[in-house]
């Protein structure tokens, strides 16, 4: 969980993903194109990918993958983000991150 947590206060936007997910890719896509760079990290290529799994769960994630954080809060998968994005909702909450490396 520490390392989880971690992770997502180190970047304004953070996505934890699986470098095979396409759902992970459409996710990161939707937020290029609001023009935000995502910090993206694929569990998959952890040795401790599991347990961040499992600890994704925890915190609340419908699904382990994709997981996002804005401003080290979770929102949550893909249909909680594309639920906030149609609703207006996701574009207001990434005003501060945008064109932010």
């Amino acid at each position: 969980m520490e390392k989880v947590m971690g992770l997502a206060s180190e970047k304004g936007v953070v996505i934890f993903s699986k470098s095979s997910c396409c759902m992970c890719y459409a996710v990161k896509i939707l937020f290029q194109g609001i023009g935000i760079d995502p910090l993206v990290y694929d569990i998959d290529q952890d040795p401790e990918g599991r347990e961040m799994e499992r600890a994704l769960i925890r915190l609340g994630c419908t699904a382990p993958v994709p997981a996002v954080f804005i401003g080290g809060k979770l929102m949550g998968s893909t249909n909680e983000i594309m639920s906030l994005h149609l609703s207006g909702s996701l574009i207001q909450m990434l005003k501060p991150y945008q064109n932010l490396s």
